[in-house]
């Protein structure tokens, strides 16, 4: 060999237009010094090929949603030095982004061993800006701000408080020196420590008076809801508070006006007297994160939690297993970290979304886990597991095959082409299994919320199964059953699951939900779900929530029904999407796109009635993890529409403004460290 990636991958796309189909190009160079024949090409990122798509110049002989295998036709030879050609016409997923493309790939020769390829950017022909990474910079202005009307900006706190009625300028201290006293006082004061040690370690913000550190005061006050604070100015500040999380949110703020006044301080003051006065519109302010697509370390998790932290969020949603990956390890079927945490060539999960021929993945032990959830407590984070059933269960059903009717025929597909990955509700062993995983998730879980997904069901989950058809008869009738058996071989094609409503999988799905729902709740717990939790309306609203992820038309709907909802639609608040139409952003865009300002300026509740308010628990970012392979991509879909959604959680609509928050959100930290050019 020559080089130490033999092979090169550059793909194209050609939207269809102009009466000429779709074209999506994938060319193969050869860089050795060596010929080769009879291997095939691996490769995967979330566009997907239809498994009926034509290909010019070369087979389709594989594919497990976005992970497939093209084979030269059979005589054929690549030279050194030459490329091979292939097209694709017929994408289950199509291409709006350049992320949207091969971001991995690797040739499999005749005798089973495997080669790396380096991948290139997906080119879209006719589009050829610079490709965007990292997070958008946002100045801070040089001088003082004042919104339109005149009200000024004095001090930098995001997400911004109810009252800021500060007066004066003092010199800015060298640092802050908590002085804490009550039990309540202390723990906040040793997790802002932790916190911005942490996210500023060269800062200095916590130091002792010795080292010029200004003596911060507490004053317990019990008229103060949870999570409210007041900070009085004047001489050295109070923080009164209720609570350690009161507390620690006030020293937060303390924090971020220190650090615009220390950095900025032509623009921002430390006050010397007034106060500041605030709490939360919502009680939940939350962030979900989609470990399963891509795998983050603890200390990323960790990091990712201190940020949420910074900015006031106290719901962390750990999407801990989907089609892709199970993420978390349960003593009593050690399999499912075994084969459902690895992906890679021959595995029964194969390399998916920038996983390559070797085996790639992870999980998080119990000692781990514990730890996380410790530290989030101490910011005042409640940590939310997710295990996403009974559809996504494509690595659990290849952990514990038993989960599957074993007299279960034919194919049924999901919407991310996985086949088959729906756990059966017929089935006695499956509530045995999950049995055992609850006593396991609450025992590592304290919170005792545990989100058991229930989306995207496909229409023809079960078709094939004859104890899943038995059982519809059961419910519905034979009819239903034999209606439903005849979905077999079908495959769903869009994001949401309107269609299954009123289905056989509907049904079946409901009277599962219904059961979990009740063994979780006979474990202490509420039961968190997706929307289509919400199918047959057979689950306990008392005992629930959902999350309204497809408009927020739905979300409100629901909530008229009676359910309390978290607000989380795709097209506003699902951190995937692309910041733009241009194909130069990352992201994703089944939802469309959303840009800081269209982020910002969603309202969750606008045009619900109070009754439906009365059933509105709050906000949630949704971080799906499909394109962001590239950890600078991560940077640049998160942040800063993290901050506005936690903004939106947090301040009530009459005190937002967008202009303040641009001004703002250049002194808020993000996770990697990668900025745009």
């Amino acid at each position: 060999m020559t080089t130490a990636i033999p092979f090169r991958l550059e793909t194209r796309w050609m939207p269809a237009r102009d009466g000429q189909p779709l074209a999506y190009e994938l060319k193969l160079t050869n860089l050795t010094d060596r010929a080769f024949s009879g291997f095939r090409l691996a490769f995967s990122g979330p566009a997907r090929i239809d498994p009926t798509a034509s290909i010019e110049g070369g087979t389709l002989s594989a594919r497990i949603s976005n992970h497939s295998e093209l084979t030269p036709p059979a005589d054929f030879i690549l030279e050194a030095g030459a490329s091979w050609t292939a097209i694709a016409r017929g994408l289950s997923y199509g291409l709006r982004h350049w992320s949207d493309g091969a971001n991995s790939a690797y040739v499999v020769l005749d005798d089973g061993s495997t080669l790396p390829v380096a991948v290139n950017p997906t080119i879209a022909i006719g589009q050829n800006a610079p490709l965007r990474k990292g997070t958008q910079r946002y100045p801070v202005p040089e001088a003082p701000i004042s919104l339109p009307g005149g009200a000024p900006v004095p001090v930098s706190v995001i997400p911004w408080p109810n009252s800021v009625s500060v007066e004066g300028r003092r010199s800015v201290p060298a640092g802050l020196a908590p002085a804490a006293e009550s039990a309540a006082s202390r723990a906040a004061a040793e997790a802002f420590a932790e916190l911005v040690g942490s996210l500023f370690p060269a800062e200095g913000i916590v130091r002792p008076a010795a080292e010029g550190g200004l003596a911060i005061h507490f004053a317990d006050d019990a008229a103060l809801a949870p999570e409210a604070y007041r900070i009085d100015f004047a001489g050295e500040p109070v923080v009164h508070a209720a609570s350690s999380t009161g507390y620690l949110y006030g020293l937060i703020t303390l924090g971020q006006i220190w650090r615009g006044a220390h950095h900025h301080p032509g623009t921002f003051v430390f006050p010397a007297g007034g106060q500041v006065v605030d709490q939360p519109q919502y009680g939940w302010r939350g962030s979900h994160l989609d470990v399963a697509r891509q795998f983050y370390s603890s200390s990323e998790v960790k990091q990712f939690l201190r940020l949420l932290a910074w900015s006031k969020m106290n719901r962390f949603h750990w999407h801990l297993s989907d089609d892709e990956a199970w993420r978390v390890e349960i003593d009593a079927y050690p399999d499912l970290v075994r084969i459902g945490a690895w992906r890679g060539h021959g595995l029964p999960i194969p390399a998916l979304l920038g996983s390559g021929a070797e085996p790639t993945g992870g999980y998080y032990s119990k000692p781990a886990i514990r730890d996380i959830v410790g530290m989030a407590g101490r910011f005042g984070i409640t940590v939310v597991p997710e295990i996403d059933v009974p559809g996504h269960s494509f690595a659990l059903l290849a952990s514990i095959p038993e989960l599957r009717d074993p007299q279960e025929h034919g194919d049924y597909s999901s919407v991310q082409g996985f086949p088959n990955n729906c756990i059966n509700p017929a089935l006695e062993v499956t509530y045995e299994v999950l049995g055992r995983i609850f006593d396991e998730l609450v025992e590592l879980f304290p919170a005792r919320i545990v989100h058991i997904g229930a989306d995207e069901v496909p229409l023809g989950a079960w078709s094939g199964s004859p104890k899943a058809l038995e059982k519809l008869a059961e419910l519905a009738g034979p009819e239903a059953a034999a209606a439903h058996a005849k979905r077999l071989n079908t495959v769903t094609n869009t994001h949401g699951a309107d269609d299954i409503e009123g289905s056989g999988a509907a049904a079946l799905q409901a009277v599962f939900l219904a059961r979990v729902q009740k063994m979780l709740a006979d474990r202490g717990c509420l039961t968190g779900g997706w929307e289509e939790a919400a199918h047959g309306d057979l689950i306990d609203k008392a005992k629930s929530y959902l999350c309204g992820w497809r408009s927020v038309e739905v979300s409100a709907a629901l909530a008229g029904r009676g359910y309390d909802i978290v607000v989380t639609p795709g097209q506003a608040y699902y951190l995937d999407m692309s910041q733009g139409v241009e194909w130069a952003e990352p992201g994703a865009g089944w939802a469309g796109w959303s840009s800081v300002e269209k982020t910002y300026e969603f309202e969750a509740s606008a045009g619900w009635s109070a009754a439906q308010k009365s059933h509105l628990l709050g906000v949630q970012a949704c971080i799906w993890s499909e394109p962001m392979t590239d950890r600078a991509i991560f940077d640049r879909l998160v942040f800063p529409r993290l901050s506005a959604i936690a903004e939106a959680g947090w301040t009530i609509p009459a005190r937002k403004s967008l202009k303040r928050f641009e001004a703002l959100c250049g002194l808020l930290p993000n996770l990697y460290g990668h900025y745009s050019d």
